[in-house]
């Protein structure tokens, strides 16, 4: 697409999971879910197709959370975060990711927008939060899949490993490139917001999407697949 994304977008609700909830302008807290339709629902007689998923699938026991890029650096000096601009554009090499960027807010009710469900190529930028390549934690969100044309744009997600890298390019023309730190799944009902939208004195990436097996009777996915990222010195 050459025009830039429509900013239409929608309540994560009903059969697409639960709603995030934000707190104050930087916090999203309880629930969070990228909302998504039915896996392989849009391919006529096939063989559904699953999406990938990381190895590590994280419960609720604090003692077992993900790692972040809050870790300790070894002594060595942390990037210097960039001046805020919009993130455009977002690449992930891995998996082929070239995907227009849309900003996202909240709705009057205090639940987090995400793209609707015929942008499902596209990815969120929740706006509220640092920009990529900021101090702080930018939060990039997208669709798994879609009963209208099956794989989404963060499909892939969870066949990222630490190492990968992904670049988000930005409105000022300098393009923030951060190192994947890790890749997990959470379950929906304890989502680590704290390590997500939380503070940090340098600067990250977080890239969300659904996961685990998808539930026919629910019409949802229990898990969140989350990219912990950190910028690329």
């Amino acid at each position: 697409m050459s025009s830039r994304p429509d900013a239409t977008t929608r309540r994560a609700d009903g059969r697409h999971g639960n709603p995030w909830r934000a707190v104050g302008a930087a916090f999203v807290v309880l629930l969070a879910m990228v909302g998504s339709g039915l896996v392989g629902a849009a391919l006529k007689g096939t063989e559904t197709v699953r999406p990938p998923q990381p190895v590590t699938r994280v419960g609720a026991t604090p003692s077992v959370e993900a790692p972040s890029d809050d870790a300790d650096l070894g002594g060595a000096q942390a990037p210097v975060g960039l001046p805020r601009s919009a993130p455009t554009t977002v690449r992930i090499p891995r998996i082929g990711v070239n995907a227009q960027i849309m900003p996202l807010g909240t709705n009057p009710d205090g639940t987090v927008q995400v793209p609707s469900l015929d942008q499902a190529l596209l990815a969120g930028w929740y706006e509220p939060g640092p920009s990529p390549g900021e101090v702080g934690n930018a939060v990039i969100v997208g669709h798994v899949d879609s009963a209208a044309i099956g794989p989404a744009v963060f499909f892939s997600l969870g066949a990222l490993q630490p190492g990968d890298t992904i670049t988000v390019d930005r409105a000022d023309g300098r393009p923030a490139t951060f190192q994947v730190d890790s890749v997990v799944s959470h379950p929906k009902n304890a989502f680590p917001t704290e390590q997500v939208y939380g503070p940090n004195d340098r600067p990250g990436l977080r890239v969300i999407t659904c996961g685990g097996q998808f539930d026919e009777a629910t019409g949802d996915y229990p898990d969140n697949v989350i990219v912990f990222a950190s910028l690329h010195s």
